[in-house]
């Protein structure tokens, strides 16, 4: 995408926006050439914008070197496609050094920053702000997603805040809003004047209350990218039995994503080892420290590649 387009990227951050994983080699290393074939697959299958790096991308376990390269491997693909947006990541702690990665980032070709906010030792509310603004600013006019995930971090933002900033910096265009559950705040954003839109994230466990209440998009994980696509153009379609149809859709996967979500590390080892199965890599490895399924959990992985076979074929 050029940067003359970049301000309008925002646009693209919507319906379904996976999170790449990183696959490894059995001894640890990254399997570049896996990771190349993924965004290959999630390209694919009819999206306008991926994400990395995530939590999904098992982000704070990637060396510098391992970093940049795997996102100069991203953005070779995506670069030159006016169609889909590359949003990168920033997840430093320190405020200088988000700035000069998102700069580098965006020179390097990145549509969209995603932003995740200091979180180590509790920063003030202030100290967040501040932090979020410099980022902002820094990139200007390029488009920023700020991700909201309490959870993980402890951080604590509301809808005020939120708007405040946007205010004070219009290329905050999206909240990722991965609260438990996100609908309440998406519905805050939503009702704003101007709106903030919102996208919703943590594997889509909310994703039908968090349609009806607003939201613009859903970043899952990326090892059944199908089945996000499916769900995503069917709950938001016009005709009711239509919708209905992907309430229902989405009831099936709900026992599946629940489970895995209770913890983070679960839900990236099963859809690593969900990679696998369909071809995707070589190697369901996660660096330690990280999940290992038990043979119940693996047996689940398989009874859901079973059930939605159909839909899940093999890429190998």
């Amino acid at each position: 995408m050029t940067v003359e387009l970049a301000v309008d990227a925002s646009l693209l951050v919507r319906g379904v926006s996976p999170v790449l994983a990183v696959p490894f080699t059995d001894q640890g290393e990254v399997d570049f050439d896996g990771f190349e074939r993924l965004v290959q697959y999630v390209l694919s299958c009819g999206v306008t914008s991926v994400m990395f790096p995530g939590f999904a991308s098992e982000f704070h376990k990637l060396s510098e070197d391992e970093r940049w390269r795997l996102t100069h491997i991203l953005l070779s693909r995506t670069r030159h496609l006016n169609d889909v947006a590359a949003v990168v990541a920033v997840q430093d702690h320190a405020t200088i050094l988000a700035v000069r990665r998102a700069r580098a980032v965006v020179a390097a070709g990145a549509d969209v920053i995603n932003l995740l906010p200091p979180h180590f030792l509790t920063p003030s509310r202030r100290s967040l702000v501040d932090h979020i603004c410099a980022v902002l600013e820094a990139v200007d006019p390029i488009p920023l997603v700020l991700q909201y995930a309490p959870t993980e971090t402890g951080t604590s933002l509301d809808a005020a805040t939120l708007g405040t900033i946007r205010e004070r910096h219009p290329n905050l265009r999206l909240v990722k809003v991965e609260s438990s559950p996100p609908g309440a705040l998406i519905a805050e954003l939503a009702a704003r004047n101007p709106p903030l839109p919102a996208v919703e994230g943590y594997a889509g466990v909310q994703l039908p209350d968090a349609v009806r209440r607003g939201a613009v998009g859903t970043q899952p994980g990326c090892s059944f990218t199908e089945i996000y696509v499916e769900i995503w153009q069917r709950l938001t379609a016009s005709d009711p039995d239509v919708a209905e149809s992907g309430y229902e859709l989405h009831r099936r996967l709900l026992p599946y994503i629940s489970y895995w979500m209770l913890d983070t590390e679960r839900i990236i080892a099963a859809e690593k080892l969900i990679s696998v199965r369909r071809g995707l890599f070589a190697s369901a490895y996660c660096r330690e420290p990280a999940h290992r399924l038990d043979a119940e959990e693996v047996r689940m992985v398989d009874r859901f590649l079973a059930e939605f076979a159909d839909r899940l074929p093999a890429l190998g």
